[in-house]
């Protein structure tokens, strides 16, 4: 069993830079406070859930809870053909964090 404080909750945002999605993942702890796991490999620890989302809309991230597919087609994808990152541990994940989106033959 690792030290880790556990998460009660774990969101996964995005980004898009051109043909390029960026993720990030945010988890909230039993504490209360918020971290997010950047597409650098970074942990970025936050004191409440609220400050975290607003740091990621600020840096115009979305919720992928709350796209829809008009807002997927907007940012040029189609929601269906997207899912967050896995990985074993953040090492994995890390190098799946930032996607090019292949453009259609």
């Amino acid at each position: 069993m690792s030290g880790h404080p556990r998460h009660v909750s774990e969101q996964w945002w995005l980004a898009t830079l051109g043909r390029t999605l960026v993720w990030a993942r945010l988890r909230v702890r039993e504490a209360g406070t918020a971290e997010v796991f950047d597409s650098d490999g970074n942990t970025l620890v936050y004191d409440s859930e609220d400050t975290a989302r607003a740091m990621l809309m600020d840096a115009e991230f979305v919720a992928f809870d709350g796209l829809d597919e008009d807002d997927a087609l907007a940012r040029g994808f189609v929601l269906s053909e997207l899912a967050p990152p896995a990985g074993e541990d953040e090492a994995a994940l890390r190098a799946r964090m930032v996607q090019s989106l292949g453009g259609r033959a």
